[in-house]
């Protein structure tokens, strides 16, 4: 074991390098966080359908986002529907390339209020794959979900009439740092 400035210098490179190593695993583990948990409005994801349906209602409104360097066009079919809770549906968005180059995106989500996240369930989604349009090329992308009956039990969620679902979609890129991304977004709701 080295001694004195040696040390000092082994342990500062292994500070550093678990400071390196803790930046790209933080985005992986804060996301399974909040994937379980649905801290922050992240929904839930689930196999199968729901068994129970109510007679009780609510809105779920779409939300369609594009981050900079990303020239697609991309939003809901429809802005918002009226569902029973328990029911499962399908809503369609639509990504269409206005570049003149193949460009690959990825979605991510989220749900408001964010207290709903742990009972907004999704059997099927597009977020967090990775998707190349060619020039000009028009995509449809489904997802399928339902609102947990228990949303109904819990005093501090009941109440709520309108839940919005949010898409955002980011240029793909491989091996790029988490904090080189893009943060401005455009708000493209609606084609």
């Amino acid at each position: 074991m080295p001694s004195g400035n040696g040390r000092i210098v082994v342990i500062c490179a292994a500070f550093v390098a678990g400071m390196v190593g803790m930046s790209y695993a933080a985005v992986p583990l804060y996301s399974l966080f909040c994937q379980v948990t649905g801290y922050g409005g992240t929904t839930q994801r689930v196999t199968q359908e729901s068994d129970r349906v109510l007679d009780r209602t609510v809105k779920v409104h779409f939300d369609a986002n594009t981050g900079n360097g990303l020239n697609w066009e991309f939003g809901p079919k429809t802005r918002e529907i009226e569902i029973r809770i328990g029911e499962t549906v399908r809503a369609d968005y639509v990504a269409v390339n206005r570049s003149s180059r193949p460009l690959t995106g990825q979605a991510t989500y989220n749900v408001t209020p964010q207290a709903a996240g742990a009972y907004f369930n999704k059997v099927e989604c597009f977020c967090f794959t990775e998707t190349t349009l060619a020039p000009g090329e028009k995509l449809e992308m489904p997802v399928t979900f339902f609102v947990d009956p228990d949303i109904v039990n819990d005093e501090n969620i009941a109440h709520v009439t309108t839940i919005t679902l949010s898409y955002t979609f980011y240029p793909y890129e491989k091996e790029k740092p988490v904090a080189a991304a893009p943060v401005p977004v455009q708000d493209n709701t609606q084609l």
